[in-house]
């Protein structure tokens, strides 16, 4: 009898295949793209992907054989595996890798996955025998391996009574409590049932007569309320419309007339006001709209580049409804769901429950549902996520929308695989015969490079939605103020003034400082001795509010000391600024203006952030303090003035794209200024207001930074001109390191000549008690890339057989910027 072999790939860093015998006795046979579970190594197993089905028998190694099949149909598509080796292939990463970063945790049950008890679920679900017995263990146990479990069920392979109790509701993988996922819950508007009858309302609303607010709230909300079956309104929503703070809707609450109350916002779409039409296209709008099908008639990339709020949601919301009337599916990538909800409210009140949301907030169990879903026979018209969401499946993928495409956040830098989500977003279309639209105000270079090279088709739209001016940016020496003696502390007199009159005329303000923390060093005054962290390179960040230091790279934090340890002083002082410090000297110099403060700190869970930016738009704050947070598709109808401190600090970084990133943060905060009614303001604090890249935000001049740039990029070979390779090196061992990297270096040298820079140590040389450091390969454009990468993943196997190479770690980093 000819027996059938299955290769598959297993959530390991391990690039090769692993050939395994199908049982005779096996039932129903794999699929391709479906999961069985595998033995490997002592006593473990996985969850594997099957990739290929054949007869040849292995001649090097004993086969073992498959313990179960997991799916009868395929929980992976073959795009989506093409897609994998393409990932494999291009950023020098394991297969393995590219599976585990791929599929969410519930998807891959493992012998040293955890599960415990799901105690959310309420209903008595009917048991067999042995299913009863492994809950009742896993009760007993509070959680415990799988490996455990087959103990109790008397089986090698526990993992199919165990996946039938995941999917009836018993038990739950341990990573869904890990991540401690909070439902987002919405806050609502009602009516006291008192005031329900006609004529109780008519009394409320004569009472209110001289309440002008009070009374322009409640016409509100009897106007927006009749739109609904159960007349209830969204409080963000009404706030908008009624145009008043949350103060005046507070005190309507104390009076007994209406109640406040909250409900959870699902996965896939939050509790839908109601459907929106979609808006008529201005006329910019309408040629852009149109330009963009003209381009894409030759070109599958298209590029638009649009001032900030010059409509180009608005553009991107038409083309999605065209794509789904066509029976398309559109994915919509934006660098940070979290910082995006603004957007997706926009798209869940125009196109309802076709709109699915993909995020790593969510539950384990939450996005294997998701990705179920997608597999199944009604998946998501549109989905809507992070730089994850270009793994998920797709089964008539026709435009992805890259929003933002110029930002960093779509490249995932730790673990493997690094890619750039953008890349690989044109990369899957391009399988998938589907259409591409990259959209920013302030494009990456690169990007930029492509479209004008007719790469990519290139759109641009030049104004502001009903030709709101753009912001006048003014800079500001603070060198020549402090010159003069006219600015003595952290704020220019004139940004003061100005945030004053702002919030005089009831409009809003916008700090940006793109430092966390209180400051970052604490210094002593006598010695000038500075805390590092002890297990890297780096200065530890002073945070007030917990009066501790931290590191930003590792975690570890301590208390401040007292006294230095090296003179006795006692004379501990912060030295620099962070958003914790400007937003202490700003209530300083400001005692009567709310202030609130937006960075990673204030935002590690995603309520505070959405209570933040609630309070903000319904002018329960007046001014906002916060990082690059703030330049992230954040819409503000009543921000007047945006300043911009200690902008040279931008500036510093011994990077090639510290100009480019520069300019990406401070026009896209800039944007933020003046979005409705007036015109706004934008004040840049600086040293070195002579530098050229004042003067090109101050012009709102993309085009000018792009040509200053590009010739040095040309002159030196960094990218668009490169491609570049990091060889990055790791090791406890800094001396054992030298030798590895020396070695490594003379090795690359040999093969690839010039294109080779170092090895040298990155800014910071030691992380996590790791040595750092890397080499740079600065490849040609017509340098074959199978020829580079078999190369160096050659030199690569070699160092790690060599002593120099024994406990050090070695990977890389590809378009690693």
């Amino acid at each position: 009898m000819i027996q059938t072999y299955i290769d598959v790939i297993l959530p390991l860093p391990l690039s090769q295949r692993f050939t395994y015998l199908w049982p005779i006795d096996g039932g129903s046979g794999p699929v391709i793209g479906g999961r069985v579970v595998v033995p490997f190594g002592t006593r473990k197993y996985y969850t594997g992907i099957v990739l290929h089905i054949h007869h040849d028998v292995p001649q090097d190694y004993e086969v073992k054989e498959v313990l179960s099949v997991l799916d009868e149909t395929p929980i992976v598509t073959s795009e989506q595996l093409k897609l994998w080796q393409w990932i494999s292939d291009y950023y020098m990463c394991a297969l393995g890798d590219v599976y585990k970063a791929a599929l969410p945790a519930g998807l891959k049950l493992e012998s040293e996955s955890m599960v415990c008890i799901n105690t959310e679920i309420d209903v008595q679900i009917k048991l067999s025998a042995k299913e009863q017995r492994v809950v009742d263990y896993v009760a007993d146990m509070v959680e415990c391996k799988l490996s455990h479990i087959a103990k109790v069920v008397d089986k090698a392979n526990p993992l199919p009574i165990v996946k039938r109790l995941i999917d009836k509701g018993s038990l739950m993988m341990k990573e869904n409590i890990q991540r401690g996922y909070r439902p987002q819950k919405e806050v609502w508007v009602r009516l006291k049932p008192a005031f329900c009858d006609e004529s109780s309302l008519n009394v409320l609303l004569s009472s209110l007569h001289k309440a002008r607010k009070q009374e322009k709230l409640m016409m509100a909300f009897l106007e927006n309320a009749e739109e609904l079956e159960n007349h209830t309104v969204a409080k963000q929503v009404l706030l908008q419309r009624a145009d008043v703070s949350a103060p005046i809707l507070r005190a309507l609450v104390d009076r007994g007339v209406l109640d406040l109350y909250e409900i959870e916002v699902t996965l896939s779409t939050a509790h839908i006001e109601h459907s929106l039409v979609l808006h008529a296209l201005s006329t910019p709008q309408q040629k852009a709209y149109e330009a963009i099908y003209h381009e894409w008639q030759t070109k599958n990339v298209v590029l638009l580049h649009g001032v900030t709020s010059s409509g180009k949601t608005e553009i991107f919301t038409h083309l999605i409804r065209e794509a789904i009337d066509r029976g398309e599916q559109v994915l919509y990538l934006l660098p940070e769901i979290a910082l995006t909800t603004q957007i997706t409210q926009r798209l869940q009140r125009v196109f309802g429950e076709q709109l699915g949301v993909y995020h790593s907030k969510f539950s384990d169990q939450m996005r294997s549902a998701f990705w179920q879903r997608q597999m199944g026979d009604t998946p998501y018209p549109i989905v809507l996520g992070v730089r994850s969401s270009v793994f998920l499946p797709f089964r008539n993928l026709g435009l992805i929308i890259v929003d933002e495409e110029h930002e960093s956040s779509y490249k995932q830098v730790d673990p493997a695989p690094r890619y750039h989500a953008r890349n690989v977003a044109i990369m899957m279309a391009s399988q998938m015969h589907a259409k591409v639209l990259l959209g920013t105000a302030t494009p990456a270079v690169e990007t930029y490079y492509n479209a004008q090279e007719g790469k990519y088709g290139l759109v641009h739209l030049n104004t502001r939605y009903q030709g709101i001016e753009l912001p006048d940016v003014k800079i500001i020496d603070t060198k020549e103020l402090r010159r003069k003696k006219i600015m003595k502390g952290f704020f220019a007199p004139e940004l003061l003034e100005g945030m004053q009159e702002a919030i005089h005329n009831n409009q809003q303000a916008i700090v940006f400082k793109n430092r966390r923390g209180f400051s970052p060093q604490v210094e002593c005054r006598v010695c000038s001795w500075v805390p590092r962290c002890v297990n890297c390179d780096v200065t530890m960040t002073y945070h007030k509010l917990s009066d501790r230091l931290t590191c930003h790279y590792c975690g570890y934090s301590m208390p401040r000391p007292k006294v230095c340890p090296q003179c006795g002083n006692s004379e501990i002082i912060p030295k620099g600024h962070g958003t914790e410090r400007v937003e202490e000297i700003l209530r300083e110099a400001l005692p009567n203006v709310r202030t609130a403060r937006m960075d990673l700190d204030t935002t590690r869970n995603k309520n505070s952030y959405e209570r933040i930016l609630s309070d903000f738009e319904s002018g329960e704050i007046d001014v906002l303090i916060g990082t690059q947070m703030l330049s992230k598709g954040l819409h503000f109808d009543r921000v007047h003035i945006v300043g911009i401190v200690q902008a040279d600090t931008m500036l510093g970084y011994p990077d090639f794209r510290a100009s480019e990133r520069a300019f990406q943060l401070m026009a896209q905060v800039a944007g933020r200024a003046g979005r409705k009614g007036d015109q706004g303001v934008v004040l840049i604090q600086t040293n070195t207001p002579e530098d050229p890249i004042y003067q090109h935000v101050q012009a709102h001049d993309y085009v000018g930074l792009y040509n200053d740039v590009i010739g040095d990029r040309q002159l030196f070979r960094y990218p668009p001109f490169s491609r570049l390779i990091h060889v990055i090196m790791k090791h406890r061992d800094c001396r054992q390191l030298d030798i590895l990297a020396r070695s490594l270096g003379q090795y690359c040298r040999q093969i690839f000549d010039q294109r080779v820079l170092g090895p040298q140590a990155p800014p910071v040389g030691r992380v996590q008690n790791m040595y750092i450091q890397r080499i740079m390969l600065k490849c040609s454009m017509k340098d074959n890339v199978q020829w580079v990468h078999y190369n160096l993943l050659n030199i690569k196997a070699y160092a790690e057989q060599q002593t120099f190479g024994k406990g050090a770690r070695i990977y890389f980093d590809v378009d690693p910027y």
